[in-house]
């Protein structure tokens, strides 16, 4: 099938000290390229097999397994939560956790039949000039459950959570009605992040990673005149709602990544992984499978906690693209 949609690509949902590198000056640590391992004859599941091998080099976080080791370690099965599991990084995540093979898997969506269907489907997606192929999911591995940031209460999304060891936000708003944006990208890249993670806190979940955006906290860091964070803006003030859910996260007493993405490519990744501090890139692009990866590497690796990741692909140039647009 094939679902249009008006807008240009916004990274889905929305750090205290840097990253990995000081706040005010944007270095970056670079790690071997992972766009090998989607080259060649490599089927999707061997691909995500040799995914699991890789491993932040600079930055310190192991993508050396896809298991819970540390959660294992407390009895039973450890289970993980992915908010948004629909969207297109959502699913990726989604995919990664249910290869591993030693988790309980859940995909927090609005509707079980459609989600069901939309994942077991590839389809080609319109983002503006933008047209991104999505590959079907196999959920054979995977429970859906309902999960609805904007209707849902907090006792309700704590009572979908309920049992999780960790959470994945993977969720954002969708650019459609210019006339409604504003309000749409305020009920969910704001509030509803906010009420999800209360209901993470009544769930007794301990890990929460956060899909958010480079640029997010672009007025404190003087980038709210850069292009990047005007255009992205411009669809609903999404980073300036997608702020105040991350500060929401951090002061939540809760062990937590947010993950800051460059412009999201659907493709596979071209370039070596970079992973920056804290308010530190206004350009750049990254494909989907590596933002997946580092999300399902935050879940369990102690390095990322209570850190602030901002990733983008290193092309052995400075970034020029930011959400399609030229810089």
């Amino acid at each position: 099938r094939t679902m249009y949609r008006s807008a240009i690509l916004l990274p889905l949902l929305i750090g205290a000290a840097s990253a990995f590198a000081p706040s005010a000056v944007p270095q970056q640590s670079a790690v071997a390229s992972s766009s090998a391992i989607f080259a060649g004859e490599l089927d999707r599941r061997d691909a995500l097999t040799k995914a699991a091998q890789l491993t932040i080099g600079g930055a310190g976080i192991s993508l050396s397994t896809f298991g819970f080791p540390s959660l294992a370690q407390a009895g039973g099965t450890p289970k993980v939560v992915v908010a948004g599991a629909t969207g297109q990084t959502g699913r990726r995540v989604l995919e990664r956790l249910a290869a591993s093979g030693n988790l309980e898997v859940v995909g927090g969506v609005r509707n079980v039949d459609k989600a069901a269907q939309a994942l077991s489907e590839s389809s080609t997606v319109v983002r503006g000039a933008m047209v991104q192929k999505v590959a079907s999911v196999d959920t054979s591995a995977v429970t859906l459950a309902h999960l609805d940031v904007v209707k849902d209460s907090v006792d309700e999304m704590a009572t979908a959570l309920a049992g999780a060891d960790s959470l994945v936000i993977a969720t954002g708003f969708i650019p459609g009605n210019p006339l409604k944006m504003n309000q749409a990208a305020h009920e969910v890249d704001n509030v509803g992040t906010c009420k999800l993670v209360d209901a993470a806190k009544k769930a007794g979940v301990k890990k929460v990673v956060m899909v958010s955006s480079i640029l997010t906290n672009g007025r404190n860091w003087g980038q709210e005149k850069s292009p990047g964070f005007v255009i992205t803006n411009a669809f609903g003030n999404v980073l300036d709602e997608k702020i105040i859910a991350e500060k929401y996260l951090r002061d939540s007493g809760l062990n937590w990544t947010i993950v800051r993405p460059g412009g999201l490519k659907a493709k596979p990744p071209t370039g070596a992984l970079k992973i920056s501090g804290e308010d530190t890139l206004n350009a750049g692009e990254v494909s989907r499978d590596l933002v997946a990866d580092v999300c399902v590497a935050s879940l369990t690796d102690s390095k990322s906690s209570n850190k602030v990741l901002e990733i983008i692909e290193d092309d052995d140039k400075p970034p020029a693209v930011f959400n399609g647009l030229v810089m």
